[in-house]
C-alpha cells in the first residue's frame, strides 16, 4: 500500500519553505570568481577551492606553499617533486664523493606531495582518465615546464582535451615560453595563483619581494662599463652530452638563464649559440675560456668539484675559470625547465662570481638563510634545511664544498 504524506505541521513547513528559498541564495554564496590566466581566458573558478591538480615542475605549488594552500593539491604533473636524488662522482684517485638527499624545495616543506599521483611526467602524455578520477574542484598548468613541453599545437590539444573535462582550467606560461623570456611574467603569474585562491595580497607581497631581490643586485652592477664586463659560461656537464662526445652542455643567447646574467649580473654570455642544450667539445670549451663558469643543473646536478678532480675534466685544467678557481654552481633544481622561486638565489650566486669585489659584503651563507625566510615564512632552522637541500651548503666555507651529509 503506498505510503501517505501526511501535511507538514506549520513550523516546519515554514522551515522547508525556508530552506527552498535560502537554496539560491546558499549556492550563489558558494559561487564562483573569474581569474583571467595567461592566455588571456576568463576562468571561472570556485570560490572554495578544496582539490587542486598542478603540472608544474614547483613553481606552483611553491606559490600555493607560500600561501598556505599546498595541502589542497591531490595530483601532480611533475616525476620530480615526488623523488629524493644523490649523485656520486670520482676523483683521479680511488676516492669518491656523494652528495645525498636533494628534493624539491616544496617537496621538503610539503611531504605529503611525495604520496600524491602523478597524471604525467616529462616524457609521457597526460593520464586524462587519472586527472578526472581525482575530481579536482581546478587545474593549474604552467606551459614550459618539463611535463608540459613541445610543439605548440601539442600544448593546445593537451589544454583543449583538460577542458573538455569539464573542469576549470588556469594556464600559465614560464618566462622561456615566451619569445624574448623576462623575470616579469613571473609576478604576473604569482598574482594570478593569488587571485585563484584570493590571496591577492599575499602574492602581490611574494612576487614584490622576489622583484626587490633582484633589483639590489642589479642596482650594484648597473654601471659596469661594457669594456669590464666578465664574460661568463653557463655549462651543464652534462653524462649525456659526454656521452655524445662532447664535455657539457652551453646555455645559449636566447635562454633565462642568459636573461639573468645580461639584465642583472650586467656579464656576458660568453658562448654565442641559441638553445639551452648546445653540446660543447673540449677544444671549443677551451677556446672560449671564459672568466668564469656557471654550472647549472643538466642531467643531474654538477659542484665546481666535479669539473676540477673527475678523470674525465682533466683536459680542462688549464681554462682560465678552473685555474683561478673561479667556479660556481647554482642550487640544485630537479626539471629545471622553468625558474621557479628560488631564481634570485641564481642571480645572486653569478654576480658573487663575476663580480665577488662588489658583494664583499654579501655572506651568501647566511643571505640564502635569510631569502628562504622571507620566501616561504619559515624559520632559521628550516630555512637551514632548504639550503642543504638544495645543495647549498658549500657556502659556509670559501675554501671547501661540503655536501649534506659528508
Amino acid at each position: 500500500m503506498p505510503s501517505i504524506r501526511r501535511p507538514l505541521p506549520g513550523s516546519a513547513l515554514g522551515l522547508a519553505l525556508v530552506l527552498v528559498l535560502a537554496l539560491p541564495l546558499l549556492c550563489r554564496a558558494q559561487g564562483f570568481i573569474t581569474v583571467r590566466d595567461q592566455r588571456g581566458v576568463d576562468v571561472r573558478v570556485p570560490k572554495t577551492i578544496n582539490r587542486v591538480v598542478t603540472i608544474s615542475d614547483g613553481m606552483i605549488e611553491g606559490v600555493m606553499a607560500r600561501l598556505k594552500v599546498a595541502d589542497k593539491i591531490v595530483g601532480l604533473g611533475s616525476g620530480c617533486i615526488p623523488k629524493i636524488w644523490s649523485y656520486t662522482y670520482p676523483t683521479l684517485g680511488t676516492d669518491t664523493y656523494a652528495y645525498h638527499d636533494g628534493i624539491n624545495t616544496v617537496t621538503y616543506l610539503n611531504p605529503g606531495l611525495m604520496d600524491l599521483p602523478l597524471i604525467t611526467r616529462s616524457g609521457t602524455g597526460i593520464n586524462y582518465e587519472r586527472l578526472a578520477s581525482l575530481d579536482p574542484d581546478v587545474v593549474i598548468v604552467r606551459t614550459g615546464s618539463c611535463s608540459l613541453m613541445g610543439g605548440e599545437d601539442v600544448i593546445k590539444k593537451g589544454i583543449r582535451l583538460i577542458e573538455s573535462l569539464g573542469i576549470p582550467l588556469v594556464v600559465l606560461h614560464g618566462p622561456n615560453t615566451f619569445d624574448r623570456p623576462d623575470l616579469g611574467t613571473m609576478g604576473e603569474e604569482i598574482r594570478i595563483i593569488g587571485r585563484v585562491f584570493q590571496q591577492s595580497k599575499a602574492a602581490d607581497e611574494l612576487a614584490t619581494f622576489l622583484e626587490q631581490s633582484i633589483a639590489f643586485v642589479r642596482e650594484r652592477t648597473c654601471d659596469i662599463p661594457e669594456a669590464d664586463k666578465k664574460e661568463i659560461l653557463l655549462l651543464g656537464l652534462s653524462p649525456k652530452a659526454r656521452s655524445q662526445g662532447g664535455a657539457g652542455n652551453a646555455r645559449g643567447q636566447d635562454t633565462i638563464q642568459t636573461h639573468l646574467l645580461q639584465k642583472y649580473v650586467n656579464a656576458n654570455n660568453a658562448y654565442k649559440g641559441s638553445g639551452a642544450w648546445g653540446i660543447l667539445n673540449t677544444g671549443q670549451l677551451l677556446a672560449l675560456d671564459p672568466d668564469v663558469i656557471i654550472l647549472v643543473t643538466s642531467w643531474g646536478y654538477h659542484p665546481p668539484r666535479e669539473l676540477y678532480e673527475a678523470p674525465y675534466y682533466q683536459d680542462l685544467k688549464e681554462m682560465t675559470a678552473v685555474r683561478n678557481r673561479a667556479v660556481s654552481a647554482l642550487p640544485w633544481t630537479p626539471c629545471n625547465c622553468e625558474k621557479r622561486l628560488e631564481y634570485p638565489i641564481d642571480i645572486m650566486v653569478m654576480a658573487k662570481a663575476a663580480y665577488p669585489e662588489r658583494f664583499q659584503d654579501i655572506d651568501l651563507s647566511e643571505w640564502l638563510l635569510t631569502f628562504y625566510q622571507n620566501l616561504y615564512g619559515v624559520d632559521q632552522n628550516t630555512a637551514k634545511e632548504l639550503r642543504a637541500c638544495q645543495w647549498m651548503d658549500w657556502t659556509l666555507t670559501r675554501t671547501t664544498q661540503t655536501p649534506k651529509g659528508i
